[in-house]
Formats: C-alpha cells, sequence, structure tokens
C-alpha cells in the first residue's frame, strides 16, 4: 500500500482531500495548507482535523474563556490554566490538583464506555500532574426520568462510572443526578478527579531537552475511538443521533491501575522531563502539545507504535483515542530505569522518538516522512472565532412569565402533598440507586460523602489535613440568566464546601451548551463565562483550569444552558468536619440567611406546575462569602453538629434530607421565616446564602452569626420521629423516607450491573 508522504504531497497539490468529512471548514483547511506551503499529507489532516476541533481548540469558546486567565491567582494557586489540570497549595507542603471534564456525546452512543472512559480520561489527566489520585464524583444529566431513552442511557452511564472507578480503587465522593427533557438524546456526563501530592512533585507537559526520549507507555492502540471524542463532541447530534458515530474508546480499568502506579513510581524516581496522558485526538494531541510547550522539536517513528490491529494506517493510529496510554520524555540516561519501572508493573513501553534541535514536529513511517509540521498551528495556534452573539428572542416572554402567578397550595393538607411531591421528584428524591453502586470509602480516607453536601477527604492521616469538594449546576437558573445562573451555581458549590466547615480555595468547571453556530447559544455561553468570572474575582477564588463542551443539542434544539461548577476547599483537620444530617434529640434548630418570596426556576414550580419562568433568585456574592466564613467558624470551634444549604427545593428539601439523613425528627414553626409568615415562601423559596444548621449553644450561635451580620431564625428543636410543622403538616418519617426512596427504584429496578461490577465484554482482551 503506497504512503502519502511529504514528498508525494508537494508534488500533487491538486489530489482531492476528505476535509470536510473530517469536520474541517474550507478556510481552515485552505489555512493548513497556507501552513505548510502545500497540501497536508493524509497523516497532517489527521493530525489538523482533530486538533482543531471543537473539543480541542476550544476555538468558539477562547475569546471567551480569556476572562478566567485574567483572574487574580491568589496566594493559595501553583499551576493555573494551560496545564492537563490546576494544582492549588493546601498548607502543609500538599498540592492538590482537580478538574472536570465532559463525556457527554460517547455516553449517548455507548453508555457504559462512553461514561467509563470519561472517568479513566480525568484520573489520567490528574496522574500526569505527578499527583496520586484520591477521588471522583460525577454530575450527570438525562432526559425525563421516565423517558424509555433515559432507561436505555442511565443504567449504563451509572454502571460505566461506578465499574471503572471501582477498579480503579477511586472513592467517588459526591456529585450529581438531575432530569429534564432538554436532556433527551443528549445526556450530560461530567466527570471530575482530585489528587494530592508534594508542591515539589508537581509535573508539566512539555518537551525539552534536545536527544531526551519520547516514551509512549501503557495500552496497545488499537481502533477503538479513532477521531473518538475530539470529532463526536465537535458535532450536533439530529433527531436520529450524532451525524458522525466514531467508535467510542473502551476502557480498561485494570490496565489503568497498574498505569497510575508505575507512574507514581516513575516520579517518584525523578525519570521523566515531561508528561502527557493520551486522551482527545490521541497521539495527536500528546505529540503536539508536548512538542509545542517545549523549546525545539520532536521527531517520532510511528511505526513503532505497539498496535492492537495491524492494519491501522498512520492516519487512524495518529488519531486514534485508544485508553490508558501516557506519553513521557526521558533523559537517554534514565530509559533503561523507565522501562525496567515499565516491566515491574507489567505496563508495555516503548521508545517511539525523540527531543529534536529546531522547531518542527517530524513523523516516519517505515523510513518514510509522513508528517512535518510546526507543532504551535497543531496544537495551540489553532482557528479562534468570535462567533455572532444574539439574545435570545424568548428570553423577555420567558422573563415575565413569574412563577408567583402560580396557583400556591393553601390548605396544609395541600402544603404537605406539594412537600412530598418536591422531595419525591426524580431531582430531589433518594439516590442511593446511584450511589451504591459506587465504593464510596475505598483507600479509607472518605470523611464525608454523598449524601452529605461536599464530599471530605484526608489527605494526611497525622495532622488530619484534608480537603472538601462540591460539583453543582443549576440550568434552570442558567435558562432564565445565564449571567446570574452561572453566580448562582458557583455560589451553590461555595456553600456546599463551606457547610461542611472547609474555606473554599479554588475553582473547576464544566460548560456545557448547545452549538455555537447558533447566535443565542454563544450569547449565553458568554454571559455564564463573564457572570462566572465575575464571580469568582468577587469571592476571591481563582479559576484553575475546566472544559467546554459545545454542540449539545438534538437537531436545532439546545440543552439548557449548563454550567457545572467545582469548588475545592481546605480543612486545617478534618476531625472538625460538619455533616448534613441530625443525629440527636434536644438540640436547636436554626436558620441562617434571609429568605424571600423567589420562584424563578425553583423546583416547586417545575414539579407542580412544569413551569419555567421568571427570574432567579438575587446574587448577594457578598452574603454568600459572609456565610461561609460564619459556617467555617462555626464548625471549628465546634459550636454546630449539623449544617445543610438550601438549594433545589429550598427549604423543605433541606429539612427532609436533614431528618432522614439519620432518622431524627424534629418540631419546628416556620412563622419567622418570612416578613409575612407566609408558610408557602418559608418551604419553597430558593433565596440563595442560607443554610440550616443544628447546635447544642444556641447562643453562641447566634452571637457569633449576629457579630458576623447574618441573619439568624430558629425554627424549634430535633427530636421524635416526625417531622412536625405547626400549622403546616406532621410528616411521620416513614411516610417521608418511603416517598423519598421509592422514586428511582421504581423508574429503573434494580441495577442490573450490581455494585462494582462490569458487564460482559466491557473490558478489552486483546
Amino acid at each position: 500500500m503506497s504512503v502519502d508522504t511529504v514528498e508525494v504531497a508537494a508534488k500533487t497539490p491538486d489530489d482531492e482531500q476528505p476535509w470536510a468529512e473530517l469536520g474541517l471548514r474550507s478556510d481552515e483547511y485552505a489555512r493548513i495548507r497556507d501552513i505548510l506551503g502545500r497540501r497536508p499529507t493524509t497523516a497532517e489532516l489527521a493530525m489538523y482535523s482533530v486538533m482543531w476541533s471543537e473539543h480541542c481548540s476550544y476555538k468558539s469558546s477562547k475569546v471567551h474563556l480569556r476572562r478566567f486567565g485574567d483572574l487574580p491567582r491568589g496566594e493559595h494557586l501553583l499551576v493555573g490554566i494551560g496545564e492537563n489540570a490546576g494544582v492549588v497549595d493546601v498548607g502543609d507542603g500538599y498540592a492538590v490538583t482537580f478538574k472536570v471534564e465532559s463525556h457527554n456525546h460517547p455516553s449517548y452512543v455507548e453508555p457504559y464506555q462512553g461514561a467509563a472512559t470519561g472517568v479513566g480520561g480525568i484520573v489520567r489527566d490528574i496522574l500526569t500532574m505527578g499527583a496520586r489520585p484520591v477521588a471522583v464524583m460525577d454530575s450527570l444529566r438525562f432526559g425525563r426520568a421516565e423517558a424509555p431513552d433515559t432507561a436505555r442511557v442511565l443504567p449504563g452511564v451509572v454502571a460505566g462510572v461506578g465499574g471503572y472507578g471501582n477498579c480503579l480503587g477511586l472513592p467517588n465522593i459526591g456529585g450529581e443526578l438531575l432530569f429534564d427533557a432538554c436532556y433527551a438524546g443528549n445526556p450530560l456526563v461530567n466527570a471530575l478527579c482530585v489528587g494530592v501530592m508534594r508542591h515539589e512533585d508537581v509535573r508539566l507537559a512539555k518537551a525539552e531537552g534536545v536527544g531526551n526520549k519520547v516514551v509512549l507507555f501503557g495500552a496497545r492502540t488499537g481502533g477503538d475511538g479513532i477521531g473518538g471524542v475530539s470529532v463526536l463532541a465537535s458535532e450536533t447530534f439530529d433527531e436520529q443521533g450524532p451525524a458522525k458515530r466514531p467508535s467510542v474508546q473502551v476502557g480498561d480499568p485494570f490496565t489503568e491501575k497498574l498505569l497510575i502506579e508505575a507512574c507514581l513510581e516513575i516520579f517518584a524516581a525523578d525519570l521523566v522531563t515531561g508528561i502527557q496522558d493520551l486522551g482527545g485526538a490521541g497521539l495527536s494531541c500528546a505529540t503536539s502539545e508536548l512538542a509545542s510547550a517545549g523549546a525545539g522539536g520532536m521527531h517520532v517513528d510511528l511505526d513503532r507504535v505497539p498496535l492492537r490491529d495491524s492494519t491501522l494506517t498512520p492516519a487512524e493510529i495518529l488519531m486514534s483515542e485508544s485508553q490508558e496510554r501516557m506519553c513521557a520524555i526521558v533523559e537517554p540516561g534514565k530509559v533503561e530505569q523507565f522501562l525496567a519501572v515499565c516491566r515491574k508493573w507489567d505496563v508495555l513501553a516503548t521508545v517511539i522518538g525523540e527531543v529534536t534541535d529546531g522547531d518542527r514536529l517530524t513523523v516516519d513511517w517505515h523510513g518514510e516522512r509522513i508528517v512535518d509540521v510546526p507543532p504551535r498551528t497543531v496544537a495551540h495556534e489553532g482557528p479562534v472565532y468570535e462567533r455572532p452573539m444574539q439574545r435570545p428572542a424568548d428570553l423577555d416572554d420567558l422573563q415575565a412569565d413569574d412563577p408567583a402567578a402560580l396557583p400556591r397550595p393553601q390548605r396544609p393538607e395541600e402544603l404537605a402533598a406539594h412537600w412530598l411531591a418536591v422531595v419525591a421528584s426524580p431531582d430531589g428524591a433518594d439516590k442511593t440507586w446511584v450511589t451504591e453502586q459506587y465504593d464510596r470509602y475505598v483507600r479509607g480516607n472518605t470523611v464525608l460523602a454523598q449524601p452529605d453536601d461536599a464530599g471530605v477527604v484526608r489527605i494526611d492521616e497525622d495532622t488530619h489535613r484534608g480537603i472538601a469538594l462540591s460539583l453543582d449546576g443549576n440550568a434552570r437558573f442558567a435558562r432564565l440568566d445565564p449571567y446570574a445562573g452561572a453566580q448562582l451555581n458557583l455560589a451553590e458549590a461555595y456553600r456546599n464546601v463551606a457547610v461542611t466547615g472547609a474555606r473554599p480555595l479554588a475553582v473547576t468547571n464544566c460548560l456545557n451548551f448547545g452549538s455555537p453556530e447558533e447566535p443565542e447559544v454563544m450569547w449565553q455561553f458568554a454571559e455564564a463565562v463573564r457572570g462566572l468570572a465575575d464571580a469568582c474575582r468577587d469571592l476571591g477564588l481563582p479559576v484553575t483550569g475546566g472544559n467546554v463542551s459545545l454542540y449539545n443539542q438534538t437537531g436545532d434544539v439546545a440543552i439548557n444552558p449548563t454550567p457545572v461548577i467545582g469548588v475545592l476547599g481546605v480543612h486545617d483537620d478534618v476531625r472538625t468536619r460538619v455533616p448534613a444530617g441530625w443525629r440527636a434529640g434536644g438540640e436547636t434548630v436554626l436558620l441562617l440567611g434571609r429568605t424571600r418570596p423567589e420562584f424563578g426556576g425553583s423546583a416547586w414550580a417545575s414539579v407542580a406546575h412544569g413551569h419555567l419562568g421568571g427570574r432567579p433568585p438575587v446574587v448577594d456574592l457578598e452574603a454568600e462569602r459572609v456565610l461561609g466564613e460564619l459556617l467555617g467558624a462555626l464548625g471549628r470551634e465546634g459550636l454546630v453538629t449539623s449544617a445543610h444549604d438550601l438549594a433545589d427545593g429550598g427549604l423543605a428539601q433541606a429539612l427532609a434530607e436533614s431528618a432522614l439523613r439519620y432518622g431524627t425528627g424534629a418540631r419546628l414553626g416556620l412563622g419567622s421565616v418570612t416578613a409575612d409568615g407566609d408558610p408557602f415562601t418559608a418551604l419553597f423559596s430558593e433565596s440563595g446564602a442560607r443554610a440550616v444548621v443544628t447546635t447544642t449553644d444556641p447562643e453562641a450561635v447566634r452571637t457569633t452569626a449576629e457579630w458576623a451580620g447574618v441573619t439568624v431564625t430558629e425554627l424549634g428543636t430535633t427530636g421524635g420521629d416526625a417531622l412536625a410543622v405547626d400549622g403546616v403538616a406532621e410528616l411521620p418519617l416513614t411516610e417521608l423516607r418511603a416517598a423519598w426512596t421509592a422514586t428511582l427504584p421504581a423508574l429503573f429496578g434494580t441495577p442490573e450491573a450490581g455494585v462494582g461490577t462490569v458487564p460482559a465484554g466491557a473490558v478489552p482482551t486483546s
């Protein structure tokens, strides 16, 4: 078979090439020809097509994401945007790296492997920074809970997240599971990983040192995932599914576990000068990014790449997104020691090239030159678009459709029925159906996990230093006002970390939106980024990095804008962490913060009326900051026995979850929550900057809160086997629990995969 070499390309400028089929525009193809001074070879065209895809190049979002780079770095940020993941100083010489990414479209095409490889990919991103991965989280969104396609996709996604994470021995410490018709045919699968290292262990992705060797190690390269997420995530789905269906990557968590241990031993022995994982765009990404970030060039002999499929063409090898692969830059004198570590862990490793003098990335195939490109043009100098933007035409009418006009429950029995409906809704219901498939406590350092508001992990067993993480997003708020919605999402994640007693330090994000070619979608995206950047500046939180996922729509119907926000916090001593549930009777229940009649985008409006309209709650970032500092102080001083933030479902949801966590009821009164004593507003408003706490010393809490300027309302006392609210309802915990726990099992039955098991055929055998 003849190979399309650089020499051949120079002599055949008029040969037709499938640039459009590979997702390139005509002007992009013309630019590639200008860069090279000739037509690209087939291999070069493959590299540019995947690296210039929306997923890899961020060509529609770069102009807006620069806002994050302009934020103050703060005293804790060690590595910011631009690397595989950000790194934050958490004290005592420890550094934490964390990031969230999407695997949305692959998870619709093949739910188990799409979700599993999403976990595997984000774990490798954390590993490349030099850290040991210590925990994962996931944010999942599907179409209507009762829809047939949700029943197809959701169980496979959950099994994939659990199967891969459990096999790696990583606890899944929290996340989200939400439903909305806008995600029908386009579920969101966002995976977060966090890792821990010492400051001196931080690694960067760059190829430096002329003569240093390029080593590919991990799994063999196969035909699975050719074009993979780099193409699939850059294409709008039509009503029948994605227009382009490259094979979804196939994950092997057992190989990844060996890869993790080999990497950590390699790092400890200081055997690499640069390292990069092979995720989206595979070898095309790893080689071009390493070379681009370094001071020289790179040469690769592609025929040295170990293959699972000997029929793969050079272009397919470069595009393959086969999982569990890494690329390292190793000094010649350390190569044998590097290979010895890989042999110890039964990890295949091969020298495939070296760092060169100059500024070219060259690739040979059996001695013939098939790639000769400037690596920066592939990895970092792709197209940048300032897409047209337009405020959605329906937004004024949507915001004017205030849920205040909706019929409200008046009588106590009506209030109780609406309360149960919100708690039993698919969004509000118990998520044990999901979390029982995840190992939340493996490794023995999980301190808090779902259903607590944030996951908390101990990182030092001697000092008990630890970290807290939350992952949150409310797409209803973002649909009504993407600027305020993004800020409210950040505020919720910030608050969830703070209620555990942690100090919030840094932010990551996964920005899920529709097609950037739609001006209204680009306006939503730009407003959400602007809102998030402004809020981070006000709260003093740097954005360490994240992910943009566009083209999340089916046909011309986009998902609601869904910025998912992760917040990292630090605990000086995790033994002072504050759980979310009520453990004992006789404790005073206090509401911190002010409640206003705010129902725009609320769970009540959605559950009771299928309504989305009005304006979201008012954003008060100063109130969020003050509340966060108060909650941290109360936790560290041991003044509260529990704390739960108020978010989706308002006080009604928070009270139910607090009581059901450990089976402790309460007798409460809501008359002082609002100025007019309205129990409906008290129960279902979703005003921000609020939390419910319990204490055995209410005066101390009140004094501290009043000193901080936070409103305190005494609700009542814990105890008993019912949640009794004067003049509203007396809900036996047995009845409340039955409503809360029945929903997901009724919809999805018993998890078919079982806890921690892998469906037959899920792991490749070759």
